[in-house]
C-alpha cells in the first residue's frame, strides 16, 4: 500500500547499453554456490517464495547458498542490478524488459509468478463495467502493467481511451489515498474519479476491504532475471535456481498458510493474511495437484504477453526503439525443469 510508483526512474530508459560491474566472484561455501538474491519486500506471492528459500534446505539441496537483498519495489530493484548489488532478481514483465533493453547482459530465465492488476470504482457507482467509462475520468499509474490492462479493458469494451475517455495519471500510493478519503455521495465519484486501477497487494486490500468494486481484472506474467555473467562464472546455475524455486512452489503449495504468515513477518506488511491469500489466488501453482503439475518455465502465450508489454512500453514512450521480447529470454525461460527432490522432505531453518 506505500508502494511508489516512480515511473522515470522505473521505466524511463532508453537503448544504449548499460554494463553493471562485474558479479562478485563468491568463493564457494562449504562447495555451494554464493548468490545474492533481490526481491521485493512488499509484493505478495513473490514474497512468500522469497521466504520459502530462506527459511529452509531447498537452495542448499541445489547446491546454492544465498544472501537476500531486499528492495521496496522494482525501481530501485532495477537500479541495484545496475549497480551489480544483485545475481538474480524477481519482478514483473516491463521492469524486467526495462532492466534487459538497458543492460544486454542481463537476461530472463523462468517465469515467477501470475498477479492481478484490475480496474474498480466505487461501491454504488452505476458503472458496471468498462463499456460505462465512455465520458468518465479514470485514473492509472501511468507506464505500469495495471495501466496496460486498464486500457486494453476500454478498448475491448469498443472505446477509445485517447477520445472517448478521460485517462489521467496518479501514482499508485496517490489513488489508494484518493479511495481512503471516500466517496462524494451525491457523484458517487472519489473527488474528480469515476474509476482507478491498481495491483496486488494494493488492489487485493481495496477489493477484500470492500472499498472499491471491481469492473476489470487481469493477470500479468513476472518472471526471474539473472545476469548473465554470473551464469557464465558458474555454469548450470540459471537450471539450478530455477529447480530450487520450482521447489519453493511446492513448499508453499503444501503449507501456504505458514508461508503467508511467515512473509508478513518478514515485511512487516499491514495486510491481513485473507489479502494475500486473495492476491495469491491466480497463481496456478499454488493449487497444483502435486509437484509435477508446478511450472517455472514460461509458455508461449505468456512470452506472447511480454511482447504485448514492450509494445505497450514502446507506444508509451518509456523505450526508444522496439525491443524483441525472444531476444531478452534465455534457453533456460522456456525450458521445462522441476526439483530433482520434494520440499516436504527438506527441514526448516532453526529460529526462521
Amino acid at each position: 500500500m506505500n508502494r511508489r510508483v516512480l515511473l522515470g526512474a522505473l521505466l524511463a530508459i532508453g537503448c544504449t547499453g548499460v554494463a553493471s560491474p562485474e558479479p562478485a566472484e563468491g568463493a564457494p561455501v562449504g562447495g555451494l554456490t554464493p548468490i545474492r538474491i533481490g526481491w521485493q519486500t512488499t509484493w505478495a506471492t513473490q514474497g512468500q517464495l522469497a521466504v520459502a528459500l530462506m527459511d529452509t534446505d531447498i537452495l542448499k539441496a541445489h547446491g546454492l547458498v544465498a544472501t537476500f537483498e531486499g528492495f521496496s519495489y522494482g525501481g530501485p530493484l532495477n537500479e541495484g542490478a545496475l549497480a551489480g548489488a544483485v545475481d538474480v532478481l524477481f519482478t514483473a514483465d516491463q521492469p524486467a524488459i526495462a532492466l534487459t533493453t538497458r543492460a544486454s547482459h542481463w537476461g530472463v530465465i523462468g517465469r515467477l509468478m501470475a498477479n492481478r492488476v484490475g480496474t474498480f470504482v466505487p461501491p454504488e457507482s452505476s458503472i458496471q463495467t468498462p463499456a460505462d467509462l465512455r465520458d468518465k475520468t479514470v485514473a492509472v499509474p501511468f507506464g505500469a502493467a495495471a495501466h496496460r490492462a486498464t486500457l486494453g479493458a476500454i478498448e475491448e469494451a469498443g472505446l477509445d481511451p485517447n477520445t472517448e475517455v478521460r485517462v489521467t495519471n496518479l501514482g499508485l500510493q496517490e489513488i489508494v489515498a484518493l479511495v481512503g478519503v471516500g466517496v462524494d455521495e451525491g457523484t458517487q465519484r472519489w473527488g474528480q474519479t469515476d474509476a482507478a486501477a491498481a495491483w496486488d497487494p494494493a488492489f487485493a486490500t481495496l477489493e477484500h476491504s470492500g472499498a472499491v468494486r471491481v469492473i476489470d481484472r487481469a493477470t500479468i506474467t513476472s518472471v526471474v532475471v539473472m545476469d548473465d555473467r554470473f551464469v557464465q562464472q558458474h555454469p548450470e546455475v540459471d537450471r539450478r535456481f530455477m529447480q530450487a524455486l520450482h521447489a519453493a512452489y511446492d513448499y508453499v503449495r503444501t503449507d501456504p498458510g505458514h508461508a503467508a504468515a511467515r512473509f508478513k513477518e518478514q515485511s512487516n506488511l499491514p495486510f491481513a493474511l485473507d489479502v494475500l491469500a486473495l492476491a495469491a489466488s491466480v497463481e496456478p501453482n499454488l493449487s497444483a495437484a502435486s509437484a509435477r503439475d508446478i511450472r517455472v518455465h514460461l509458455s508461449a502465450e505468456e512470452v506472447a504477453g511480454m511482447q504485448k508489454a514492450a509494445d505497450f512500453m514502446l507506444e508509451a514512450g518509456l523505450l526508444r526503439t522496439p525491443a524483441v521480447v525472444s531476444g531478452l529470454l534465455r534457453p533456460q525461460a522456456t525450458t521445462p525443469v522441476r526439483s530433482e527432490g520434494a520440499a516436504s522432505d527438506l527441514p526448516r531453518k532453526a529460529n526462521p
